[in-house]
């Protein structure tokens, strides 16, 4: 039986037969016609853009006190608090952040040879 001839048997049938194959392939196979419609909702929803940014330092590399510096003038921390945060790595320097602040935080701290994550 081609292609063509099993579409027109389906073409064929009533809409209470139509369910009954439907059903009857689903069992048959193992699969579920409501399937692809479940992963497309689940894939939009996660496809939902994240607005909000943590930015994490992950070391301090080899100029720990330049680092310590980028801190201190990104956070307003003083300097014994921007030291332990420092020292601390890996540690969020800041949490909730838009992707604009947190991309231009990560790229003072990498200028000064921190590593550094956003997420």
């Amino acid at each position: 039986m081609t292609q063509e001839q099993i579409l027109e048997a389906i073409k064929e049938m009533t809409v209470l037969q139509l369910n009954d194959l439907v059903k009857a392939i689903e069992e048959e196979f193992g699969v579920t016609a409501a399937a692809p419609v479940a992963a497309a909702a689940a894939g939009g929803a996660a496809e939902e853009e994240q607005t909000e940014f943590d930015v994490i330092l992950a070391s301090a590399g080899d100029q720990k006190i330049k680092v310590i510096k980028a801190v201190r003038e990104a956070t307003g921390l003083g300097l014994k608090e921007a030291k332990a945060l420092v020292d601390e790595a890996p540690k969020a320097i800041k949490e909730g952040v838009t992707k604009e602040e947190a991309e231009e935080l990560k790229g003072k701290l990498e200028e000064v040879g921190a590593s550094v994550e956003v997420k």
